[in-house]
């Protein structure tokens, strides 16, 4: 045989082009696409009160000063654990869903999911719905085709922009941007961001669409170890359906009319007749299709419906399936909540009890020491203090442990330092031992660095160790 006549490892794509359907899932993914792409775009837009020297802005990500900001809560780069324990929280809410219910995140909240649907909304306005769009595509190019698809590309291209329009926004104060960038006078990482952004919003969701969930979403091959017989996800009914068929005599023919409803308003274009698969998104809308038809040909509804494996083996053998309650109410899923919600409330304590003063201290290590001319000791530490309230603060610097040991704040007399609102201070101080006193002959000694906001009271400290002779 020769090379030209080897087959192919890989199958050409078939492109998909859902027809519209109507019922409860669809409506509901209506809704969640409207509110998810809502909360997207309008939040950048919320104003919250942060005082003169900050945007009012109540989400913002400031990577100039690295801060987040969520209406009243602020994480500064040091409380970086805030985010780990979120991530941590969407993995664990992530395993919890599928278990219990499949993919119901891609098949309803997932951002390519969300993008998509309203990119096939879009085209099913310019183009017709399913059989027009087919024979669309399939016609030669002409000036009626050319249009179409010009006018969905320009559609297209307006939503990616927006898109990426938005997303900047998150970075810096949403009006002020936006009169910079429609002036011209915007940084070009904020014009080149909303490029990027456009290109891959109108790619991955208008023209790759279920090919980004088949072959680059990593999930789809994740969530087999997530499910089991008890996870609520899509089914067909076979023992009900088959054997299918078409016509009015249904004699020795199941309730499946054999019309491809089910599969023509797939957005992954599968057929969920064939079983579970790796691409089912479980939407829902093979449900509503299937169950519009059986209402048609006088059939009871859910031929195709959300059961566990479990289920279809009782029912199968003429039993009755559990209440969906016992389903999503398990020990697996049960472990995963009581995970989620330690992890939440542990971060819940974090944000209430954290301190709005940060202090780390650094000693200076060439030279360890400084032996003065009347015999004392002196040892130098860099202390950067961060005030975390919204304003200016005073702040005094005092030491404990060792009450021969006295601190000194390079560049002024007093014991306080003034620090800006939302500022960090870098300030260097000395801390000495007197000429023969146990602290400045021992090699270390350990002690306590103090700083104190003098208006709330507010008191935070660091360990740290003074370096005696005996450390030489």
């Amino acid at each position: 045989m020769s090379s030209t006549d080897e087959p192919s490892l890989y199958a050409k794509r078939e492109p998909v082009f859902p027809r519209k359907v109507k019922g409860k899932f669809r409506t509901l993914k209506w809704w969640i696409m409207a509110v998810t792409l809502g909360i997207y775009y309008l939040t950048p837009w919320i104003r919250w009160d942060r005082g003169p020297a900050l945007p009012d802005q109540a989400v913002l990500i400031d990577m100039a000063n690295r801060r987040f900001f969520f209406f009243w809560i602020e994480i500064w780069p040091h409380e970086f654990y805030f985010i780990a324990g979120l991530l941590i929280m969407a993995g664990l809410g992530l395993f919890l869903f599928t278990s219990a219910l499949g993919r119901v995140w891609c098949g309803y909240t997932c951002p390519q999911t969300v993008w998509t649907d309203l990119f096939v909304l879009t085209e099913r306005w310019i183009e017709g719905d399913r059989n027009a769009r087919v024979r669309l595509w399939k016609q030669k190019w002409d000036g009626k085709k050319i249009r179409l698809r010009l006018q969905k590309y320009i559609v297209w291209a307006l939503i990616g922009l927006a898109t990426g329009g938005a997303w900047i926004f998150y970075f810096a104060d949403a009006p002020t941007l936006l009169q910079n960038l429609v002036t011209g006078q915007a940084h070009p990482i904020a014009y080149t961001t909303m490029g990027i952004l456009t290109f891959t919003t109108v790619f991955m969701g208008g023209i790759a669409r279920e090919q980004v969930c088949i072959y680059a979403c990593p999930w789809p091959r994740i969530q087999a170890a997530m499910m089991d017989e008890d996870t609520i996800t899509i089914g067909y009914r076979e023992w009900r359906g088959e054997p299918r068929g078409k016509g009015k005599a249904r004699d020795g023919l199941g309730d499946c009319i054999d019309c491809n409803a089910c599969v023509n308003v797939c957005p992954m274009g599968i057929d969920i007749r064939d079983g579970q698969q790796l691409a089912c998104i479980t939407c829902g809308l093979c449900i509503d299709a299937c169950d519009d038809m059986m209402e048609k040909v006088g059939k009871p509804r859910g031929l195709i419906d959300y059961f566990t494996l479990r289920d279809e083996e009782v029912e199968r053998a003429g039993g009755t399936a559990k209440h969906i309650y016992r389903h999503i109410f398990r020990p697996r899923t049960m472990l995963y909540t009581a995970l989620w919600a330690a992890v939440g409330l542990v971060l819940v304590v974090a944000l209430f009890i954290r301190s709005e003063i940060d202090l780390t201290v650094r000693p200076e290590r060439n030279p360890l020491f400084d032996q003065m001319s009347d015999g004392s000791v002196r040892n130098t530490y860099e202390l950067r203090i961060r005030n975390m309230t919204g304003d200016d603060r005073p702040f005094r610097i005092t030491v404990s442990g060792d009450p021969m040991l006295f601190l000194q704040i390079e560049g002024t007399p007093y014991e306080t330092v003034e620090v800006g609102a939302d500022e960090m201070l870098i300030q260097r101080v000395y801390v000495t031992a007197p000429a023969g006193s146990e602290a400045s002959e021992d090699a270390r000694t350990d002690f306590r660095i103090w700083v104190e906001d003098l208006e709330s009271n507010e008191r935070t400290y660091e360990d740290t160790h003074f370096n005696g002779l005996e450390s030489r």
